[in-house]
């Protein structure tokens, strides 16, 4: 995809004073006059106005007035949102991963930002990816990128957003996890060893000071004087030992610096999660590719209860054994879990039909908001992105979306993107 900023052909207020813009991008401040928007965070505002500053959203609402002198761009037509982001990814990944521990590695390591695919999937309406470690076990820490940019630097917006771990219903899923936080706990024990032989090395040290300044009191005016090789420093500044891999990460969970996502295959898995979790309490979501039979009913009520944040694909399953059609998103959004969409495949062609497979599960009764959320602030706040991206706020990037229609209707057309206040895109707006 060749990326560029442009604005030719706009219905707008300023006639030639924007289209001289086509040239030398959007402007630093302008306003959005749109026929609705859907915020994601506080529902539809009809007859939009969103005034944009530096890349940042500075005001939204409802015919809201324009000070003189702001460029505005006019499109009753279009219906702006966020933009769509996927938090579990491996596009344009191509390594390998190992089957066990080693959750210090990031998948920033193995990105290269100069690909087709990103270009394409921005094409599509997809603005931000959430790019995981590849492997079984605990294979390491993925990376947030927006899908614009030229470089690495241009494209990463947060590393280490989450450690990827996969459980399973068996006894070495259950000891692989609690053996992690038992590194942490060893580390814990090494620095207060280490303290402890700190402080008694510096309570010698204080003592053998004291000792010297009384000896050479009563040296005064003696001819015996003190070498200079006498002269000692002491222990310094405590410095903790320096954490291996797997304690460092685990330390960081327990702290609340990193958050996990944990993917299972069934209600056995979680429940055999929850127990290897004991009293561990840390941030997590859960991960579970949904399957014809897959049996997440039987643990959903609990799933609520707990208020987990859980990341499917936007499909019906059947209940086990039968032809009978579950809508599990929309059971599991309606009982109070926080639901977040990811595509049916991770291939481009997935991409493209995501929004029509979510409209496919809103036509069959999920809430239509809870919906836009599991495609945009949900799976931001996944990434620990939910203040910067994922909604149309005051002070959010201005990562939009412009569609023909309502987004989730198939004969709607996606007519424009925006990153950071730039519109992007291959074609020409008519």
């Amino acid at each position: 995809m060749k990326m560029k900023n442009i604005l030719i052909g706009v219905s707008c207020t300023l006639g030639l004073q924007l289209a001289a813009t086509a040239t030398s991008g959007t402007p630093d401040l302008f306003a959005l006059r749109v026929g609705s928007a859907e915020t994601v965070s506080h529902g539809t505002i009809p007859h939009a106005v969103i005034l944009i500053e530096h890349g940042k959203i500075v005001t939204i609402g409802q015919d809201l007035e324009i000070e003189r002198g702001i460029p505005v761009i006019d499109r009753p037509d279009w219906v702006a949102m966020p933009g769509f982001i996927n938090c579990y990814s491996r596009a344009g990944m191509t390594s390998f991963g190992s089957n066990g521990t080693v959750p210090s590695v990031q998948s920033s390591t193995e990105f290269y930002a100069s690909q087709a695919i990103y270009g394409d999937l921005l094409d599509v309406g997809v603005t931000t990816l959430g790019l995981y470690p590849p492997g079984n076990g605990i294979p390491g820490q993925a990376v947030a990128v927006r899908t614009s940019g030229s470089s690495a630097q241009d494209m990463i917006l947060e590393d280490s957003v989450y450690l990827k771990m996969l459980m399973r219903s068996n006894a070495s899923s259950k000891k692989m996890i609690r053996k992690a936080f038992e590194e942490a706990d060893d580390h814990k024990e090494d620095v207060e060893k280490a303290r402890e032989k700190w402080e008694k090395d510096t309570e010698k040290w204080e003592k053998d000071q004291k000792k010297k300044k009384d000896d050479a009191k009563k040296n005064e005016g003696s001819s015996v004087k003190p070498s200079d090789g006498d002269e000692d420093k002491g222990p310094g500044d405590f410095v903790e030992p320096t954490p291996n891999g797997t304690a460092a990460a685990f330390i960081d969970l327990r702290k609340g610096d990193l958050s996990a996502l944990i993917s299972i295959r069934k209600a056995g898995d979680y429940l055999h999660l929850v127990d290897a979790l004991g009293e561990e309490d840390f941030d997590w979501v859960l991960r579970v590719p949904l399957r014809d039979d897959i049996d997440l009913y039987e643990v959903a009520d609990q799933l609520a209860e707990d208020k987990r944040t859980i990341i499917i694909e936007p499909r019906l399953t059947l209940m086990a054994w039968t032809m009978r059609e579950r809508n599990l998103p929309a059971e599991l959004s309606t009982a109070g879990a926080n639901v977040v969409f990811v595509p049916n495949g991770d291939d481009l062609n997935s991409h493209k039909k995501w929004r029509f497979h979510v409209g496919h599960v809103v036509k069959r009764g999920m809430d239509y908001q809870s919906a836009l959320r599991a495609m945009t602030l949900g799976p931001a706040e996944v990434l620990g992105l939910g203040d910067r991206l994922g909604s149309l706020d005051v002070g959010k990037d201005a990562n939009m979306l412009f569609f023909s229609g309502d987004p989730l209707q198939p004969a709607s057309r996606l007519e424009m993107v925006m990153i950071d206040g730039e519109f992007v895109s291959d074609e020409v707006v008519r």
